[in-house]
């Protein structure tokens, strides 16, 4: 036994293991590092594959290897230990030092010594929330909460109509610039004024969503802070008089309609209700809505009441710290921003209200922005390792991460990232589902991107308490020219037949957990289109004589 000069307490050991191979006598010689990081079993296939030893011996040597490095290793822990104990007894380790940092160790390692965590300032608030909202103080908790939304709506009221305001001084002023071009105006003096308008917008813009930052950070602290005075003189049993007065409190939230309210409730309630029950042996029920709505409008607060507005209100509230969460799919592009687009509406429709419980969907989606370089810049890593071998079909796979390759931010078709809301209307969670253009044609199957990223989403509701999802059921939030009928038609069928087999698998993800699966179909399809595909519906999720159907007009 000899010391490895190259590491600290480490020792070479010769492993010697005999054997006879027909009329020959043979040795093995090996050896070995102790104490042995590696696996035995990896251990043992090396020598045997290295030194080509016979078959006839693989669990001799297996266990004769086995206990070698058991013995050895503790010989040298019994070594080790009697050394320790020498240098304790001749003075050469200070015992209150000793006794020190093993009490320092053990009370670290150890849960019942340990110091318990401070709750966080966003855990205590949701508990306190969650508590008042299931009592007498929701309908105060509400009228705050719409109290807020009026005054942001009139902030954002005030910007809209300075911008228009701005707008039509500027298309004045342009038209007056046109007429004069040629004649005592030229191109740069048009393209100098454009950039001056460009200018003021911008200005205008950044001047009013300071505001609106600043409104809002304001309103949630007041908001946050009233509501935990509001628990603790609830818990004040000598202050009855707050109990009386949230008693005594009327709602703000009427359910008198606005003018044109009722054309929008009927346009929204154009809906067909399904309950099924699928399973082969354990049966699970599941609804299941057909929908024919715009998909912001799950995210819209109304203004003034309307028909059930106060009901999904408290309804969004009290499930909003639950296990019955409500998600949305979103299609969207393959850049993380709100920019363009439904994002930008989104967006905008995210802001009319203050969310008391969640960052700002701008702060999450930097958030997101990070992760999603983190995860690329380890993709890059693990691809420049050597010794990984290229698919053959790489030509498409260059083709599929071509965007990524020109901005690393980019995410590809078929994922998603999520953010979280407490002020939308009917929504709780919001699914960012990446789609391409080819989600426009008619020949997609049922391995394209977005068809999994819709698997995927479903497998995140069932780990995550999301009981109630809707879907976009033609892959579009829009519909276009090339969007006949025979096309929504196939779509629709593969969207069911995909979904169907996706809720089946739910019992292996969840136990069998029953959920609400919204199917969502843009405004603009006839009520003739709607109700073919509610027909296709029952069709498609018959399966077999387990499965129940019944249908609500």
């Amino acid at each position: 036994m000899k010391k490895n000069k190259g590491k600290v307490n480490t020792t070479e050991k010769e492993f010697v293991f005999g054997f006879r191979a027909g009329r020959n006598d043979c040795v093995l010689k090996v050896p070995l590092q102790f104490p042995v990081q590696e696996n035995v079993s990896d251990l043992h296939g090396r020598l045997m594959l290295l030194h080509k030893i016979p078959c006839f011996v693989e669990n001799e040597l297996r266990s004769t290897l086995s206990t070698f490095i058991e013995s050895e290793t503790i010989q040298d822990y019994d070594r080790e230990a009697e050394l320790a104990l020498q240098r304790l007894t001749t003075g050469e380790v200070d015992i209150d030092q000793l006794t020190n940092t093993w009490a320092k160790a053990y009370s670290e390692t150890t849960l019942e010594h340990a110091c318990p965590e401070e709750p966080s300032w966003d855990e205590d608030f949701a508990d306190v929330y969650h508590e008042l909202i299931h009592s007498p103080a929701s309908d105060t908790l509400l009228n705050l909460e719409h109290n807020y939304f009026v005054s942001v709506s009139e902030l954002i009221s005030e910007r809209d109509m300075e911008l228009k305001k701005l707008q039509e001084r500027q298309a004045t002023e342009m038209d007056k610039v046109m007429q004069e071009l040629g004649k005592t105006m030229t191109d740069q003096d048009v393209n100098a004024v454009a950039s001056q308008h460009f200018d003021a917008q911008q200005v205008l813009e950044n001047k009013w969503a300071n505001e609106l930052k600043q409104v809002t950070h304001i309103q949630k602290q007041e908001y946050q802070e009233w509501v935990i005075k509001l628990h603790q003189d609830m818990q004040n049993p000598n202050n009855s008089t707050i109990n009386e007065e949230i008693k005594m409190q009327p709602s703000q939230l009427t359910e008198e309609s606005e003018p044109g309210a009722r054309l929008y409730e009927e346009q929204r309630q154009l809906e067909e209700s399904f309950t099924i029950h699928l399973g082969a042996q354990l049966k699970t029920m599941h609804n299941l809505r057909l929908v024919r709505a715009d998909v912001l409008d799950f995210c819209k607060h109304r203004r003034h009441g309307s028909r059930g507005t106060k009901l999904r209100r408290l309804q969004t509230a009290l499930s909003l710290y639950s296990s019955s969460l409500c998600g949305l799919v979103l299609l969207v592009d393959n850049r993380v921003n709100s920019y363009s687009g439904i994002k930008r509406d989104f967006a905008t429709v995210s802001k009319e209200c203050t969310d008391f419980h969640f960052p700002r969907l701008e702060e999450q989606l930097e958030v997101v922005q990070q992760v999603v370089l983190y995860a690329r810049s380890q993709t890059s890593k693990h691809k420049d390792q050597p010794g990984e071998s290229v698919p053959r079909n790489g030509s498409s796979c260059e083709d599929k991460n071509q965007n990524v390759e020109k901005n690393s931010s980019n995410i590809l078709p078929g994922e998603f990232y999520i953010s979280r809301h407490s002020n939308l209307s009917e929504v709780h969670i919001v699914f960012h589902l990446c789609v391409d253009d080819n989600v426009r044609s008619g020949n997609i199957t049922a391995r394209e991107p977005a068809i999994m990223g819709l698997r995927n989403i479903l497998k995140v509701c069932c780990t995550h308490d999301v009981t109630t999802i809707t879907i976009p059921l033609l892959l579009v939030h829009d519909m276009s020219e090339e969007m006949t009928i025979p096309w929504c038609l196939r779509r629709a069928e593969l969207v069911f037949k995909c979904v169907k087999g996706f809720m089946m698998e739910m019992a292996s993800w969840d136990g069998g957990i029953s959920r609400t699966v919204q199917f969502l179909v843009p405004q603009s399809i006839s009520e003739e289109m709607f109700y073919q595909l509610s027909n296709m519906l029952p069709q498609i999720f018959r399966v077999s004589s387990t499965l129940t159907l019944t249908s609500k007009r």
